[in-house]
């Protein structure tokens, strides 16, 4: 199992395995990697859903063997977005600042206000796996509808009434837009400032799918410049998040350190599908998670 070695140490360990089970995605298993492990390898098991680190076409003229644990992390990352919607709406970090520095105001009205899933529009960016488990339990809190943007019509979108919509309508419609897509070519800085131009200033990011799928730098401007309401973000870039970076001073950003996937059920799970991946097709059957 590789898990925080240097790219070096990897490929000394995978010039002598038969199976390689990834933990993360810091490790970039790219052509020069993989010509350097040279034949011996037969499987890749990725304990995570995302694959962007890993060059899939080319393992595949390798003919090595490639799985995940896809459908695994499906509630846990749903719950995670949730907690985040939730977490901005309500301004929980800014009322713990308050409690913290003896600012708590008592007998104001108007004080602290936050907002509703309850009567709004949630806009899912992504409705694959992760998305439908995000809708299920978003439709719990009565939202008036649940939009979605994709590149294909999805069957059980009919489960939630959910309308598929281009991303620009997504963005100026939404009171809350979730983001749980892949990182490809064509999501890398999907959200940009051209994108919250189009946002309601009352509108909430969320995002539980990678990092680099928001200019993270012209979210910081627009969090301080008001034009969204509030972020909360379970990804980052880089990740591990400078302690100096301005994402983490600003009272409307709420961050998680990349736990989607971080409950004791969930961990077990992926770990069992990833070693399921790797004896079965070591043993010649089909794996249970394949790519």
């Amino acid at each position: 199992m590789l898990e925080n070695f240097s790219r070096e140490a990897c490929i000394t360990e995978m010039l002598h395995a038969d199976a390689a089970l990834i933990f993360g995605h810091k490790l970039v298993i790219d052509q020069e990697l993989l010509d350097a492990i040279g034949p011996r390898l037969k499987v890749i098991s990725q304990m995570g859903a995302g694959v962007n680190h890993i060059d899939v076409p080319y393992v595949k003229t390798k003919k090595i063997l490639l799985g995940n644990t896809q459908n695994v992390i499906d509630d846990c990352a749903a719950e995670v977005a949730i907690m985040l919607a939730l977490s901005v709406a309500h301004r929980a970090k800014e009322g713990f600042n308050k409690i913290k520095n003896e600012k708590w105001v008592t007998g104001r009205q108007q004080w602290l206000l936050g907002q509703e899933i309850r009567n709004s529009v949630v806009g899912i960016v992504g409705l694959g796996n992760i998305g439908k488990a995000i809708a299920t339990r978003i439709k719990a809190f009565s939202p008036a509808r649940i939009v979605y943007y994709g590149r294909t019509d999805k069957t059980y979108a009919n489960e939630f009434n959910a309308e598929r919509l281009p991303l620009v309508g997504l963005l100026q419609e939404s009171d809350f837009v979730i983001i749980c897509c892949s990182l490809t070519n064509e999501t890398y800085h999907l959200i940009d400032a051209s994108s919250f131009k189009l946002m309601k200033n009352t509108a909430i990011l969320v995002n539980v799918g990678r990092g680099e799928i928001i200019n993270q730098d012209h979210l910081v401007t627009a969090l301080k410049q008001g034009d969204i309401f509030g972020a909360g973000l379970d990804v980052m870039t880089p990740e591990p998040l400078p302690k100096d970076h301005p994402l983490i001073e600003l009272e409307n950003c709420v961050l998680t350190p990349h736990i989607g996937s971080a409950t004791v059920q969930t961990r077990n799970k992926m770990a069992e599908v990833a070693a399921q991946n790797i004896l079965a097709a070591l043993e010649g059957k089909p794996m249970p998670s394949p790519l």
